[in-house]
């Protein structure tokens, strides 16, 4: 949809300046769209019949450089997926959700203290953020909508800032992971209330 969405956009165009573009918008962050990958799209979406090759062009010792433009077909695409990702709710992989959902094999200390590192790590980027939406190339040349998209990415990132808080502190507390009832044989024995594996074991020995 990046690539098409793009062409479109800017058709006739070399694939250069597509990844040009895309790097500007750090895409390859917040959409998976890799530099090294563009032009493998590129040829890809041609050999399918949603591109369709302008010219090729070489100036000099440069690399030759093929011009792009979108096909009926493409369009009819681009607005297909287009509406998929407005309409449908998409859950996006997070690698934290799987390593939080195994907690008690971790520290209580280390694990409270990574939350408020990740909480930290946090609120450098929510920073980064408000100061480009600041600065005189935000308010003169980005468009709009792309202010709204970074208050939805700060919104997103200030809401998990305040959870790693509050997660970090009850971990403190001391309070259990365990469900109510849950004791003794009934417990998985990598399943218990924190505290390394080495902890665990000379408590059990004990």
């Amino acid at each position: 949809m990046m690539i098409l969405g793009l062409v479109r956009w800017m058709q006739p165009v070399h694939g250069y300046d597509v990844r040009r573009e895309l790097s500007s918008w750090g895409a390859d962050k917040w959409a998976n769209v890799q530099p090294g990958s563009i032009y493998h799209a590129l040829r890809k979406l041609t050999e399918e019949g949603l591109l369709r090759t302008v010219a090729t062009e070489q100036v000099g010792a440069r690399p030759a450089r093929t011009t792009y433009e979108v096909t009926p077909k493409g369009d009819e695409e681009f607005e297909t997926l287009l509406r998929a990702q407005w309409w449908r709710l998409h859950e996006v992989p997070d690698p934290f959700a799987a390593a939080f959902s195994f907690l008690p094999a971790m520290p209580r200390e280390e694990a409270a203290a990574a939350l408020r590192n990740r909480a930290n790590l946090l609120r450098a980027g929510v920073e980064w953020m408000r100061a480009s939406l600041d600065s005189d190339w935000a308010r003169n040349s980005r468009p709009v909508h792309v202010a709204w998209m970074f208050e939805l990415w700060m919104a997103r990132a200030e809401a998990e800032m305040a959870w790693c808080g509050r997660i970090a502190e009850r971990i403190d507390s001391g309070v259990s992971y365990l469900p109510a009832g849950l004791t003794g044989p009934d417990v998985w024995p990598g399943w218990t209330d924190g505290g390394p594996p080495a902890e665990r074991k000379s408590n059990n020995q004990s």
